[in-house]
């Protein structure tokens, strides 16, 4: 008799461990459900109010290393003082690059520069989209699209 008390006293807390873990598997699968139903326009709206923070930060210079140039309608980078973000960099051009802030969405566009702009290591041609986490360089000054 002495075995069925033992049995019942590690059986009954393994079946409401089961019953719990079931009914956790049961509400993610809702909730993956409830996700994918969910209209297109709401998500895309989401997504736009989420990337409406998008800037810049340098990565190099150094000295300017951590430092965050946010994006209002639009920011030219050059070494011209009449550029809104002057940077002293003989690889710059006057007028270099052109960032655009489109409701949210982060874009460049390189203004006939003499060493090209880049984005992740691929040279900019024409308007180009910009993500969270992509590395631009702008003559020999390098930023990342941060939140």
């Amino acid at each position: 008799m002495l075995a069925t008390t033992n049995y019942a006293a590690v059986i009954r807390p393994l079946q409401v461990l089961v019953m719990v873990i079931a009914a956790l598997f049961f509400l993610r699968v809702l909730r993956v459900l409830s996700v994918q139903t969910r209209p297109p326009e709401a998500s895309a709206a989401r997504r736009r109010r989420r990337r409406s923070g998008l800037a810049l930060e340098f990565i190099e210079p150094e000295d300017r290393s951590g430092e965050r140039v946010d994006v209002g309608v639009g920011v030219v980078i050059g070494r011209s003082g009449e550029c809104d973000l002057a940077l002293a960099d003989t690889y710059l051009s006057a007028r270099h690059a052109r960032v655009a802030n489109d409701e949210g969405d982060l874009s460049i566009e390189d203004l006939g520069s003499t060493n090209g702009t880049y984005v992740n290591q691929e040279l900019v041609k024409g308007r180009v989209h910009l993500e969270r986490g992509d590395v631009v360089q702008v003559g020999g000054v390098l930023f990342e699209v941060v939140r």
